[in-house]
């Protein structure tokens, strides 16, 4: 009854701070939004009964979800503060992101042939990438949204998943694994391998360069290369994946008009403000008149930024909840990302243990790219801040990851629990 209890008391501290900003929200304007009190009313439900659900039927890691609701109601908070229509909107994305979730749980324990896919990831793949270059639709720069019946989605959200799984197949169908210094080691047998795998994550990368979406490039390939250093110790080859992609970001510079006005605007945004470095400048205009409190829900005006309810949420956090919420909002992440790599760590199966580890460095370096960009750490990439950015897509591929990180963390969390009671 105490170990509940103690497992509840976050839960409680989420739906305190749901009911605090239905309050905000509800007031801070007239006149009143009484859909703010439905809408706040049904997010808070279904966390706690997804929680619950995972708590009764014993799930795996419980923090999981507990992390990724502070973050969605911290999103919805702030999203339905700059547009109701987009709250609700978001809203209904995180009712079929929970579906999502319990869907890609299920079927990712029950089916057990996941590792021998490996090129029907490859073709899936592909195949998304060619829909989006024939049909796509260029929106802000980049053609990576597919319009239908009036709601557009980015097939990358998924692409990235499909990533994941195809590098953990790769590398369950050539490992090498030590037992018996309880070590964990992937070498594969031929160095044609290893070319396979840098020519695929490179065709990859292209494709995205294609679309004109960076962002997602230089996130895909900082995972794979984390994966690599992870799992391979060997640093020529290392080397030589960093050495293109090198070359492949001063090409990129030089020669690609949409990245040079960002490293512009990274280097001096100050230099034309009401121009390229708008967007930035305006990030830290909000995030400095926030202070350490904030100015309040309502009280500021995160309207001046371009695109906040996406790219810039957390620049709307920081200026009215608050660089304290701001940095909270980074430990959640640095949270989640500790619970990835702990459930990677304790999981045995080689495609487990790679897949757990890559849907957690996709969340991580996400995080770090987006907030690294509105702060002025790095250049702006114009990519989502999981769980927190409005957005169907991001939201429900974020959950569909969630969901498989949650199935994996099952075996390892059963282990755990057996080791406790075997303690006793």
């Amino acid at each position: 009854m105490l170990k509940l209890n103690s497992l509840r008391q976050p839960l409680y501290f989420i739906v305190l701070l749901n009911i605090l900003a239905i309050i905000l929200l509800l007031f801070h304007k007239q006149p009143y939004d009484y859909q703010i009190l439905f809408q706040g009313l049904l997010i808070t439900i279904m966390i706690c009964a997804t929680y619950f659900i995972l708590i009764k039927k014993n799930l795996g890691d419980e923090y999981l979800f507990l992390i990724v609701s502070m973050l969605t109601s911290i999103g919805y908070i702030m999203i339905y503060r700059l547009d109701p229509v987009l709250g609700l909107k978001q809203t209904i994305w995180f009712a079929i992101g929970i579906i999502l979730f319990f869907l890609s749980y299920y079927t990712f324990s029950k089916v057990k042939v996941w590792d021998k896919l490996m090129f029907y990831y490859i073709l899936s793949s592909i195949i998304l990438f060619f829909i989006t270059l024939a049909f796509g639709k260029n929106i802000k720069g980049s053609t990576n949204w597919i319009v239908f019946y009036g709601h557009s989605y980015q097939p990358s959200e998924i692409i990235k998943i499909l990533f994941v799984l195809f590098f953990a197949s790769f590398y369950r169908h050539s490992e090498q694994i030590i037992l018996k210094d309880i070590k964990f080691t992937i070498n594969p047998s031929q160095i044609s391998s290893k070319l396979f795998l840098m020519v695929i994550t490179f065709m990859y990368a292209g494709l995205f360069v294609l679309q004109n979406d960076w962002g997602t490039s230089l996130l895909l390939f900082l995972t794979y290369f984390a994966l690599l250093y992870i799992l391979d110790n060997n640093l020529k080859f290392l080397f030589n994946n960093l050495s293109i992609a090198v070359v492949g970001a001063l090409v990129g510079f030089f020669y690609v008009y949409h990245i040079k006005v960002r490293i512009d605007a990274w280097l001096n945004p100050w230099a034309d403000i009401s121009g390229k470095g708008y967007q930035i400048t305006q990030s830290l205009f909000a995030i400095g008149s926030g202070g350490f409190f904030g100015t309040g829900i309502g009280l500021g005006r995160p309207d001046f930024i371009p695109e906040v309810k996406n790219d810039f949420i957390f620049s709307a956090i920081c200026e009215e909840m608050g660089i304290f919420v701001g940095v909270a909002v980074i430990l959640l992440f640095f949270i989640l990302s500790y619970r990835g790599f702990k459930i990677a760590l304790t999981v045995k199966d080689t495609f487990q243990k790679t897949l757990a580890l890559g849907i957690t460095l996709i969340f991580g370096l996400q995080t770090f790219i987006i907030i690294g960009g509105v702060i002025k750490l790095i250049p702006l990439t114009g990519i989502t801040l999981p769980f927190i950015s409005y957005g169907g897509s991001s939201l429900t591929a974020s959950f569909i990851a969630l969901g498989i990180l949650q199935a994996i963390s099952n075996k390892s969390f059963i282990k755990e629990e057996c080791k406790a009671n075997a303690g006793k």
